[in-house]
């Protein structure tokens, strides 16, 4: 039985949540934590599909395309029969059994879906973006994340995804954690809300692709603090929405910024460490993650980057 395996990285969007979607320039960081998939190649016209937690535990087990109701069948059904439509020949002469493995929490939010779409694209042979937007939709941030191994300044250019590789790890580096907020946000909810704001974007755009860059350029924690700052200030008037500071942590002595979509999964706050974990676990946020553990290391010389006009 012939096998294959496959990897993708997870992700977080550290620049230019939402506006990514108009063509802002973002940056995205690749984290160390995704999934596994290992496909086992059968004759016979079957589709068995496994899903299993970090720890091991089974939490899908169907054969598909049998007719079942179950949602997360459905949705994977859709994803392969999307795949065979941009490549013909795939599963056209056999079946599969297919084990996926996640090495992160399921409500983590690090991309789930995003790092399966990329594996199910690399076994197909077909266009990762492609296959997710005519799946699911969004970005693509999150695909260009699955198999970058750096992090990289993402931007949508006339429809195409544009992504460049970056060295990025910031001298403050140690000054930097991600908070889990214990609830996963559902980022189709925040894209809708957003899509649904009439406001003229052009504005909006301009100025996080500014601030993308000046983060990305960045050498000083304490100006960092107030680029991230000044971000969540933009993106909150134009949202209405109120930023996580704001919401949950008004008395913190640090800044703090939203990653991706906003009410939850994970946040990035600037403090000293033990500041930092004594406040958040003193308001019932355990999950604390330093920068260094979170994020994809890059053992590498730093890359020049692109002007902003570059990339424009």
């Amino acid at each position: 039985m012939e096998k294959k395996e496959f990897y993708a990285h997870g992700k977080l969007l550290l620049t230019g949540e939402y506006a990514v979607l108009d063509g802002a320039l973002s940056l995205a960081l690749p984290t160390r934590y995704g999934q596994h998939m290992e496909v086992s190649l059968l004759k016979e016209q079957r589709i068995h599909f496994r899903s299993l937690t970090m720890d091991g535990s089974v939490w899908f087990e169907e054969d598909l395309f049998t007719g079942s109701d179950n949602p997360i069948a459905q949705t994977l059904e859709r994803i392969l029969r999307e795949a065979q439509r941009l490549q013909a020949d795939f599963l056209l002469e056999g079946g599969a059994m297919v084990t996926t493995r996640l090495e992160f929490p399921q409500g983590w939010g690090l991309g789930s879906s995003s790092t399966l779409i990329a594996m199910l694209a690399q076994w197909a042979g077909v266009d990762p973006y492609q296959l997710l937007w005519n799946s699911f939709g969004g970005s693509g941030y999150d695909i260009a994340c699955a198999t970058a191994s750096s992090a990289i300044l993402y931007q949508l250019q006339e429809g195409q995804a544009k992504s460049y590789p970056i060295y990025y790890q910031p001298e403050f580096a140690d000054s930097l954690f991600f908070v889990y907020l214990n609830q996963k946000q559902n980022s189709r909810e925040g894209i809708a809300h957003y899509k649904a704001i009439k406001k003229h974007k052009a504005s909006l755009l301009q100025q996080l692709t500014h601030l993308t860059e000046a983060v990305y350029r960045c050498r000083d924690k304490a100006l960092f603090a107030n680029l991230i700052t000044e971000h969540e200030a933009l993106l909150s008037t134009f949202l209405q929405l109120p930023t996580a500071k704001e919401r949950l942590f008004a008395d913190f002595a640090g800044a703090i910024k939203s990653l991706g979509a906003w009410g939850g999964d994970f946040v990035l706050a600037v403090g000293e460490g033990d500041y930092v974990r004594d406040y958040f676990t003193s308001k019932g946020f355990d999950t604390i993650l330093p920068f260094k553990q979170m994020i994809l290391p890059t053992d590498r010389e730093p890359i020049l980057p692109p002007s902003p006009q570059g990339l424009l």
